[in-house]
Order: structure tokens, then C-alpha cells, then sequence
């Protein structure tokens, strides 16, 4: 098999810690009337703690910041959900009916994000999804409440799973994370590897976090399947990446998929150990110039490091649900979550990380994907300089068609 860069772009879950992070603003004084409390679930010392966590509470900050001063206060709050769908859904529940949140814009990892949907809509509150990647929240679990930003697990299943298919990996074996979000990936990516004639030879659920893959890629390789998918995440996949390398897989022709990984993943594997690997993102920081000037805007309060794509979507979406809020007033947006989201639904989405946009009535937010492929070392020319873009899927087809969706409360 002869996986080829040219092939490709033609193929094209204890106690929560909740803490104040907010500050006022604007010149005129705080009161009920004129507050909104955001807020974040986050994982702050877990496993995706680089993906979202500290940083990507930053690109929110860095987004009201943006917003300026429009007659409305701003208050942020995060909590460590530490990725239990029980911590989070208590978090949820204190922070709509005892703090009077109006928005979580961030529930890092798909379980908790799952129990978290149900409750904004029961509270009629406003959710914004960004590193919870399980595409059921615009379809089977989708809500009047709800909006799901950066990237999903059909959009990374078409772009990664679907160009290697077309590249020559025609047979795949999937070692995937046992809960929700690597079902889903595993599920969604298999979809495409059949549709385009591929087979799937076996698949291996693994304990949510874990750090022995020797086991499962012994498994994998038996298999003689060319693409090992790995729907998985964070230090899982970092885990998963190192190990395939030490036990000299890829050196046999076998390919890794990469189905979900972040630029913080390839940082902190090095160029060394990434370069080759092929993986699809809705936002890169060195994409353009309205990326870069968003990433410079917020690299001090990173620490130097470049915003992930959920990151991003922390920035972007609180920015639009803050727009919609001026739009509409901040009394009728602290009275309805579900007005708040029809709002932010009607009008167009402009940001410096996403570029232009829109959200679609079962909530995706709809933009372009890129597939990129991890440079060699000596193609880095400064740091976090580690992507060359194999191919763009225009916003029309990077998304799942809403009609395939089965968003429950889409008409016709």
C-alpha cells in the first residue's frame, strides 16, 4: 500500500472544584438586569486537560475582552468535572437553579456533555459544545438549547477515515475508547470505510484513561489490517501514537489513523514521533491572518502555546452567543436560553477563528475542515509551525446532512 501525501489531497469523570474567573468588563456597575454569567466544564487536570482545561478558559476571557462594551457585564465561572457525567450534571444543576448561569459554553468530553444537554434544556438555558465530539448532539440528542461548534465525530470520520479509504487503507481494525465518543468515532468512520468498499476486520474497546496499549496494537496488527483506526483522545491517543512507534508498526506498512488529535497532542509528541500522521481540524492557528492575529491575541495568557480547535470554539462561540445577547437584550436572553439560541441561529456567525459561518436549526455550526498532514522536523520553521494543509472541505459538505441527522425537533 502506498500512502502517499499526494494520494491523500487527491483523495480528499469526586467533588467538583467551581472558581469566580470572571471580572467586570465594563464601566457601569454590575447588577442582575445587566449580568451574564458564563460558564465552563472543564477538565482541568485529567486527560484532556490540554485540549480545553486552562486555556480554554483564556479563549473565553480573551472573547468578552473582544466583545467590549455593549451595556452588558460579564461574569465566567469554571468548574473540573474531572470527565464524570454525575460531577457535571451537579455542576449544571448549581450553577442554572442556585448561580444564575445562562450559558456553559464548554463541556470537555462527551458523556458529561451528553448528561449536560438534557439539563440546559430543562432549565431553558444555553449550551455551546466544543470539545465533546459524539455527533448525537445534533441528531438523536439534539435540543432547542443547544449548539455544537468546533468539529464532531462524522465531520472527522468523513475527512481522516474517508481520504485513507481512497488513499489504498481499504482494510481497518479500530482500538476505541469504551464510552460515548469513541463509539461514536469508531461507528461514524466505519460508516465510511464500508460506503467506499472498505472492511472492518475487528475493533477493541479500551478502559477510559488508560496507558498500556500493548495488548490492543498486538491485536490490531494481527488483524493484518492496513489502517489501525484509533478512536480515542488525549493522552489515550498520545499513549496509543508512542507505542505503535516503539513496536515498530508503522515500519511493517501498516498505517495509524489518527481519527481525533489536536495541535496540543502533536506538541506534545514532537515532530519526531507525529510527522507523517494525517488528521483533520476545523482550526489552525497559522491558517490565515485573521488566525494568527487571534492566536497572538491570547498567546500570552497561554503560556506561548497556540489554541487548540476546541479552544477556538471556546473563543468563537462565546463571542457569537454574546452578540446574540446584545442583539436581543440581556433581560429576554437571561429569560430563555431557547430565544437565546434561535437568535444566534438567525444571525450569521463572524469571527477571527472561524472565519464566516452560520448555525443550522438542529444546532451544528457549520464551517470548513481541513485534512493536514504533521511536517517533517526539518519542514518546521518556528515552533507550533506543524501542519501542511493536504485538502479543505468546503462548510456545505463537512458536516453531516441535517436530514441524516434525526434531530427530533427539526421540521420536515
Amino acid at each position: 500500500m502506498n500512502f502517499t501525501r499526494r494520494s491523500l489531497v487527491n483523495a480528499a469523570a469526586g467533588a467538583a472544584v467551581v472558581a469566580p474567573l470572571g471580572r467586570k468588563t465594563h464601566a457601569q456597575p454590575a447588577t442582575p438586569s445587566n449580568t451574564i454569567r458564563i460558564g465552563l466544564l472543564s477538565d482541568l487536570s485529567g486527560p484532556f486537560r490540554d485540549i480545553s482545561g486552562p486555556n480554554g478558559v483564556a479563549c473565553v476571557r480573551q472573547a468578552v475582552q473582544d466583545f467590549g462594551s455593549r451595556g452588558v457585564a460579564v461574569e465566567v465561572v469554571v468548574a473540573d468535572h474531572q470527565n464524570r457525567p454525575d460531577v457535571a450534571s451537579n455542576v449544571a444543576r448549581q450553577w442554572f437553579d442556585r448561580d444564575g448561569v445562562d450559558a456553559i459554553v464548554e463541556v470537555v468530553s462527551s458523556a458529561p456533555a451528553l448528561a449536560v444537554n438534557g439539563i440546559a434544556r430543562e432549565r431553558n438555558k444555553v449550551v455551546i459544545h466544543n470539545t465533546a465530539a459524539v455527533a448525537d448532539l445534533t441528531g438523536a440528542q439534539c435540543t432547542p438549547n443547544t449548539v455544537h461548534w468546533s468539529h464532531d465525530t462524522w465531520m472527522l470520520a468523513r475527512s481522516t477515515g474517508g481520504a485513507m479509504v481512497q488513499a489504498g487503507g481499504d482494510t481497518w481494525f479500530f482500538i476505541t475508547a469504551d464510552y460515548a465518543f469513541g463509539h461514536s468515532l469508531e461507528r461514524d468512520t466505519a460508516h465510511f470505510v464500508r460506503e467506499q468498499g472498505g472492511r472492518v476486520l475487528g475493533n477493541v474497546r479500551h478502559p477510559f484513561p488508560s496507558n498500556d496499549f500493548a495488548s490492543y496494537l498486538l491485536q490490531a496488527q494481527a488483524s493484518r489490517a492496513k489502517v489501525i483506526g484509533l478512536a480515542n483522545a488525549g493522552t489515550d491517543l498520545i499513549s496509543s501514537v508512542k507505542q505503535a512507534a516503539e513496536f515498530g508498526i508503522t515500519r511493517r506498512g501498516t498505517k495509524i489513523a489518527v481519527l481525533l488529535m489536536f495541535i496540543s497532542d502533536v506538541h506534545a509528541l514532537g515532530l519526531r514521533e507525529a510527522q507523517g500522521l494525517v488528521l483533520s481540524e476545523t482550526f489552525y492557528w497559522d491558517l490565515n491572518d485573521r488566525t494568527r492575529a487571534f492566536s497572538n491575541r491570547v498567546l500570552s495568557a497561554m503560556g506561548g502555546a497556540r489554541p487548540t480547535m476546541s479552544q477556538a470554539g471556546c473563543y468563537a462561540g462565546t463571542l457569537h452567543y454574546l452578540k446574540a445577547v446584545a442583539d436581543m437584550g440581556v433581560p429576554a436572553a437571561k429569560a430563555s436560553g431557547r430565544d437565546t439560541v434561535e437568535r444566534m441561529k438567525a444571525m450569521p456567525t463572524e469571527d477571527d477563528a472561524f472565519g464566516q459561518g452560520r448555525i443550522r436549526e438542529d444546532g451544528r455550526k457549520i464551517h470548513p475542515s481541513y485534512l493536514f498532514e504533521v511536517k517533517k522536523p526539518e519542514e518546521s520553521a518556528s515552533p507550533w509551525d506543524y501542519y501542511k494543509l493536504l485538502q479543505t472541505t468546503p462548510a456545505g459538505q463537512a458536516f453531516r446532512p441535517m436530514a441524516d441527522g434525526g434531530c427530533p425537533f427539526v421540521r420536515g
